[in-house]
């Protein structure tokens, strides 16, 4: 057996932070509690608070080594005994208190974490351990205490927090453990095909979704929803997550069972004030957890002007500027669609033609024409509902795509059309509102560009007639 000098040695030059502490006045202490009748050190302490600091006192600290030195900033151990009081401070006695009563239920090792001071002043990080060592487990007369420095450790993950908390997106840390239990049973039973079964168990999405556990959000997120504090936010999710929400958590749930373990994907969430945010949602289960689910990371970008704009550009692809009607190139891609269609078998087509525009834009200038126009298509599309394509073809010219409608319907139409023309000039003063309409329903196995053409000749017919009348 090496000499006693060899394990002071390894003692003293170990490269941790070692110290030889005596605790038998805490076991002297308990000792008399008990003897008082004491059963619960906690609630005793919760009413002498005092009496931790009392208890850190009785400790008599026999020896420490060079790293405990060096990393406390002590010259000499003589130094660093005069001052424990500057070490241990502050928190120190929340963190001390766990150690009592680990020492009160019997326990003989114990690991926590905290924070101690160097003879500067400087907070240092500690993982502490202590154990008291064989035999002296009646008197606790030997116990070896071992620090170590975590700072960094610490450091990194406030840095970590830090970048969190301020990120300009918001970002969600989850717990999707419960899902991967549920998901395990489900092949237990023998399930292979989640979608096979979720169809067949639709109450099993908002199961899921009730497993799922929010352990932390960050700034952004408050602010994104509108919540005044991370309370408020994780008891209001049924807020946020709601209605389409299901369906996105639907394919969410698909991709987890297929072993799709980050993905992205748009979405409605809301505010708690109810207005609806487009998102973009970034889920991945974090490495190290492709097993168990326990750590997943969602980031959603809020998106809505982005929608907003994208949606702004549909618009102006394929509706005409002037009046809001479709436009024709729109209207021309609808006649695609409804030629090839046999959803709806009976198709017709509506054609107008404005009648003396081109006199108010002679007479009364181009922003007197386009009052007109944007006069008959008001009264235009209130004749129709919002399911029919209501466009403007041309300049003067408008067309209508009818599904679904016989001849009787269509001359109820046209009666409106004129009934709303007269009501038009009734209630806006200046030139007069006149429209020529003519109209044809498709034949069975007719192009739909002959029935466009049969509606153009009835149109020009109607508009010839109207002429002749004017100049008479």
């Amino acid at each position: 057996m090496p000499p006693r000098g060899h394990f002071q040695m390894l003692f003293e030059y170990a490269p941790i932070s070692l110290w030889e502490e005596d605790y038998s006045g805490i076991k002297s202490f308990f000792d008399g509690l008990r003897a008082q009748g004491v059963t619960d050190l906690a609630a005793y302490l919760d009413s002498h608070p005092e009496q931790v600091e009392d208890c850190m006192k009785r400790i008599q600290v026999l020896d420490v080594n060079q790293q405990t030195l060096t990393l406390l900033g002590a010259a000499s151990k003589k130094e660093l005994l005069a001052n424990l009081d500057s070490v241990f401070r502050d928190e120190m006695r929340r963190h001390f208190r766990s150690e009592l009563l680990a020492l009160w239920s019997g326990e003989l090792t114990w690991s926590g974490e905290g924070v101690n001071y160097t003879l500067q002043g400087q907070p240092v990080d500690i993982r502490l351990n202590w154990r008291i060592l064989p035999g002296h487990e009646d008197a606790w007369s030997s116990v070896l205490v071992t620090i170590e420095d975590i700072t960094e450790i610490r450091e990194a993950e406030r840095r970590f927090q830090s970048l969190f908390e301020v990120s300009p997106i918001s970002i969600w840390q989850e717990d999707y453990s419960a899902v991967k239990q549920f998901f395990d049973g489900l092949r237990d039973q023998g399930v292979t095909d989640l979608e096979e079964y979720l169809r067949a168990h639709p109450g099993a999405v908002a199961h899921g979704m009730e497993l799922i556990r929010v352990t932390d959000v960050n700034q952004k997120t408050l602010e994104l929803f509108k919540a005044g504090s991370k309370s408020q936010l994780l008891s209001s999710l049924g807020k946020i997550f709601r209605d389409g929400m299901s369906e996105h958590f639907k394919q969410e749930l698909l991709d987890l069972w297929n072993g799709r373990l980050s993905y992205q994907r748009e979405g409605i969430n809301y505010s708690l004030d109810g207005e609806p945010i487009n998102v973009l949602v970034d889920l991945r289960v974090m490495p190290g957890h492709e097993e168990d689910f326990g750590w997943v990371q969602v980031a959603i970008q809020d998106i809505t002007s982005r929608k907003k704009a994208e949606n702004y550009l549909r618009y102006l692809g394929t509706h005409d500027a002037l009046t809001g009607l479709y436009n024709r190139a729109y209207f021309e891609e609808q006649m695609g669609k409804a030629a090839g269609a046999d959803s709806h078998p009976t198709v017709g087509i509506i054609l107008a033609d404005m009648n003396g525009l081109k006199t108010v834009n002679d007479q009364f200038g181009h922003q007197a024409g386009d009052a007109l126009i944007r006069r008959a298509a008001e009264a235009l599309k209130a004749s129709f509902s919002d399911g029919e394509v209501v466009a403007r073809i041309g300049g003067d010219e408008f067309a209508v795509l009818l599904h679904d409608r016989n001849e009787a319907d269509v001359k109820k139409v046209l009666e409106r059309i004129q009934s709303l023309i007269l009501l038009n000039n009734r209630y806006y003063h200046g030139p007069e509102l006149s429209i020529s309409v003519g109209y044809s329903m498709r034949q069975a196995g007719e192009p739909l560009e002959k029935t466009f053409s049969r509606a153009d000749r009835s149109m020009y017919r109607e508009k010839d007639r109207h002429y002749q009348a004017f100049r008479k």
